[in-house]
């Protein structure tokens, strides 16, 4: 349908919106189990993650940081990438879409208007009580949607939280999915391994019956606070949702499986960029094959085309994915941008 994109799935959701008014939501949230050493990559160093949600969406919204002195980005032996949040922030700017940022529980709070929609951070997954009241989190949230989609034609929505593949690992693996090995992550090594041993510790403290546990308990063990905000949002929507993300958003749709089995997932699509569905030490599209039949379109900017380093070094393996940014690119080439002009402007805001 257009140049820089591939769908896997149906197209007919994705014609349907093609010109048609979005919204822009982007959640963010913390967790414990970001402090976890060598789990994530999303922040300058391990003492900046639980900056990363903050500085991402002040950067979006005022184009620098209050939070913090250092920009969320990947640092790898020298070399370092700029935060997805740059890629949305361009599609946003370049679209004029309207936004709203929502807290589902991050620990630092951005310096920007946002909507509070839950005050508690998550906790490290190991212990078996990541998050606090999760069907909370998902009961405001649908209202939040609720209200959202009676002035807009679809929501786009994406998220920002440090090592959110291992609490979507998390939640994926209590609800019976194979997902080891599988999920993403923002660094080029994946450290599968240590993923895999966070979770199984905090799935056997919390003494889940993995296949067979209440959703919202799957999530209160080893979870995040942004999978209910998101799901809540899902399930609150009166128009189509786009899912502005990767590996989360695959953690959400099971979520949502799992609290309705015959939940219908064609007016729901996922957007995600080429870096995540390339990726040869993960598989997306093997888990949202266990999930159902679910639209995924994966946008590529070719960033081998840039003059800019730290976005050649998404293609070295460098973040991938977050805040949003494959799902606000598909979004501007809905409303007729072409993938050069959304490049060209990311390399101007990463200026």
């Amino acid at each position: 349908m257009f140049n820089g994109l591939k769908t896997y799935g149906s197209t007919d959701l994705l014609s349907k919106l093609k010109g048609k008014k979005p919204f822009f939501v982007c959640i963010i949230a913390t967790t414990a189990t970001a402090n976890i050493p060598g789990i994530t990559g999303a922040g300058a160093t391990p003492e900046l993650m639980e900056y990363t949600p903050a500085g991402d969406v002040e950067l979006i919204i005022r184009g620098e940081l209050r939070c913090c002195n250092i920009p969320p980005q990947t640092i790898i032996d020298g070399a370092s990438a700029p935060t997805p949040a740059m890629l949305t922030k361009a599609a946003l700017e370049l679209t004029n879409v309207p936004y709203l940022i929502a807290d589902a529980g991050s620990r630092i709070k951005p310096d920007v208007p946002y909507l509070l929609i839950n005050n508690d951070h998550g906790e490290d997954i190991r212990t078996g009580t990541a998050v606090k009241d999760p069907k909370k989190i998902f009961e405001d949230s649908k209202l939040i949607a609720k209200e959202l989609s009676k002035s807009v034609e679809y929501l786009v929505i994406g998220e920002s939280i440090p090592a959110g593949t291992t609490t979507a690992l998390g939640v994926l693996t209590a609800l019976g999915y194979d997902a080891n090995f599988k999920v993403s992550g923002s660094t080029p090594i994946n450290p599968h391994e240590l993923k895999k041993d966070v979770v199984m510790e905090g799935i056997a403290n919390a003494k889940i019956d993995i296949g067979n546990v209440n959703p919202f308990d799957a999530v209160k063990a080893v979870g995040d606070p942004m999978i209910p905000a998101v799901a809540g949002m899902v399930f609150g929507s009166d128009i189509p949702v786009l899912l502005a993300g990767g590996t989360q958003m695959a953690a959400i749709c099971s979520f949502i499986k799992a609290i309705d089995p015959e939940f219908d997932f064609s007016n729901i699509l996922i957007g995600t960029t080429s870096f995540v569905a390339k990726d040869e030490n993960s598989d997306l599209l093997n888990i949202i094959s266990q999930i159902g039949d679910i639209s995924v379109n994966v946008v590529d900017p070719y960033f081998e085309k840039s003059d800019n380093d730290g976005l050649k070094n998404y293609l070295k393996g460098f973040v991938k994915e977050g805040a949003g940014a494959g799902g606000s690119i598909l979004m501007a080439l809905l409303l007729g941008y072409s993938i050069e002009d959304i490049r060209k402007k990311i390399e101007e805001v990463c200026k």
